[in-house]
């Protein structure tokens, strides 16, 4: 073992190390506390990971294992833990105060693995980027780069992503909500409550319930419309859903409850989907013009 060239079996020693490293962080420090992340700390943090990732691309000419991060016998081994983990994540109960399993978003071990799968993509990019052959590269690259993308942008963007609760009464107007921990966030935007809106079954259980509502701006504009369950109301980077209402009235609730959800990040986390989906669209028309020729 750890004769060169090291193979899947460095591979797993590595990752096992990764995850004995965040067990050992886990005991001594505790779970991850997210919200020290939060802009502009991640903005910071995805900085130093492109350097760290561009310095162990310069030095994998002298130093081994900076070579060895962009192989396949790093790459099998590091997916096969992160998918390990992932598939534990949803087996065990997953609660926002809970530790360990139970919390594995802010789990050292779950953490790094995946950090260290970042690295390893990154590394990978630049390698295949410095070898490139021409456009039968772009379906690899695609995918990598997309995979790079919305897996970091997820994992940074978490901590400026907001999720507030909002009452509202017919007839009334509020512009504040509450967060995860009581606190009152005033916003940008005010919701006018116009009317519940309550379609029931035949037994008298709900079928559908729904907000007619206006929405005033600082900016002066002003939206209407009906938000449902699953039809959110889109204002200035903000998503309203319909989330609840007074179950002891029923149709005859004098108020709704919104949720209320902001995430910056989104729209780099669907840039790196949509290169991922551009990359495997190139590989189907590239394999099937391969197939065409050896038929011909």
């Amino acid at each position: 073992m750890w004769n060169k060239p090291w193979k899947l079996t460095e591979g797993f020693a590595l990752g096992a190390g990764i995850i004995m490293t965040g067990l050992i962080l886990q005991i001594c420090v505790g779970s991850i506390h997210w919200d020290a992340f939060s802009w502009p700390a991640n903005v910071i943090a995805f900085v130093v990971l492109l350097a760290l990732i561009a310095g162990i691309h310069v030095g994998r000419r002298w130093f081994y294992p900076f070579r060895f991060l962009s192989t396949y016998a790093a790459a099998i081994p590091t997916f096969f833990y992160a998918v390990l983990l992932t598939v534990i994540m949803g087996l065990v109960v997953q609660t926002t105060n809970g530790t360990w399993l139970h919390n594995m978003l802010t789990f050292w071990p779950f953490v790094l693995i995946y950090v260290l799968m970042d690295i390893i993509l990154g590394a990978t990019i630049l390698r295949r980027v410095g070898h490139m052959k021409g456009w039968r590269d772009i379906p690899f690259l695609l995918n990598h780069v997309g995979l790079f993308v919305a897996l970091t942008t997820a994992t940074l963007g978490n901590p400026d992503m907001q999720q507030l609760k909002m009452i509202v009464g017919i007839d009334s107007t509020e512009w504040r909500a509450l967060d995860k921990d009581q606190h009152v966030v005033e916003l940008p935007f005010a919701i006018q409550l116009n009317e519940f809106i309550m379609e029931e079954y035949d037994d008298g259980s709900p079928k559908r319930f729904a907000s007619d509502v206006d929405v005033y701006t600082k900016s002066e504009k002003q939206y209407h419309g009906i938000i449902d369950v699953n039809k959110p109301m889109k204002v200035e980077g903000w998503k309203i859903y319909q989330y609840g209402y007074d179950s002891m009235m029923g149709k005859d609730s004098q108020y709704s409850v919104f949720e209320l959800v902001r995430d910056p990040w989104l729209p780099f986390v669907y840039t790196g989907i949509r290169m991922m989906v551009a990359g495997a669209v190139c590989m189907l028309i590239m394999g099937s013009r391969a197939s065409e020729r050896r038929a011909s």
